[in-house]
């Protein structure tokens, strides 16, 4: 039994990608980092929190968790959650690069062995004015994502560039990496 431990519609739409069965169990989890923990370790720590939440409800699964951490200059970004959070990172996105840590863990119930594995990706902003701010925000509303920006959608118009080796890992679910962690738990992807 598959598991992703996730209510993130954006991960689920990648999962299903797999063409593997799989159920859904959002994890209760405070997402909140550490004091001083880096945002690559907040990722790790909370994919793996969130596979280790859903556990005890599958007894013998294999639990898929995952976490993304975005920052600038150090700093994190979270999920805007309103146009004028939206606005105001973008803004601050115009024209640099931003770092994206997303982690993928992967544990097996059964037995207790938990895989992790963090993929960054970095991206570089184009120049952006405010009108195209507002014109992108208006049309894709992204205020669920961090960065407030959907590459997979129209937000691709707003990059210069994506420097990763796993073109999923920036939408919220790193798919390389995942195929490589259910291998090593005997799962094939394609059989």
């Amino acid at each position: 039994m598959l598991i992703l431990a996730s209510s993130s519609r954006y991960r689920r739409q990648l999962l299903e990608r797999l063409h593997l069965a799989f159920e859904i169990a959002a994890p209760a989890v405070d997402e909140a980092p550490l004091p001083g923990e880096t945002p690559q370790a907040t990722a790790v720590r909370l994919a793996q929190t969130k596979a280790a939440a859903v556990a005890r409800a599958f007894p013998d699964a294999l639990i898929i968790g995952s976490d993304q951490v975005a920052e600038l200059d150090g700093k994190r970004m979270d999920k805007p959650g309103s146009h004028a959070r939206a606005v105001e990172q973008l803004r601050m996105l115009s024209g640099r690069t931003a770092n994206f840590h997303t982690a993928v863990a992967l544990l097996n119930s059964a037995t207790g062995t938990l895989r992790a594995r963090l993929v960054p990706t970095r991206v570089r902003f184009r120049e952006l004015k405010d009108a195209t701010i507002e014109a992108y925000l208006q049309r894709e509303q992204p205020y669920d994502c961090a960065g407030s920006a959907k590459s997979e959608g129209l937000g691709i118009a707003l990059l210069h560039a994506i420097e990763c080796d796993d073109p999923t890992a920036l939408v919220g679910l790193p798919l390389i990496a995942l195929t490589d962690l259910l291998q090593a738990e005997g799962v094939e992807v394609i059989r």
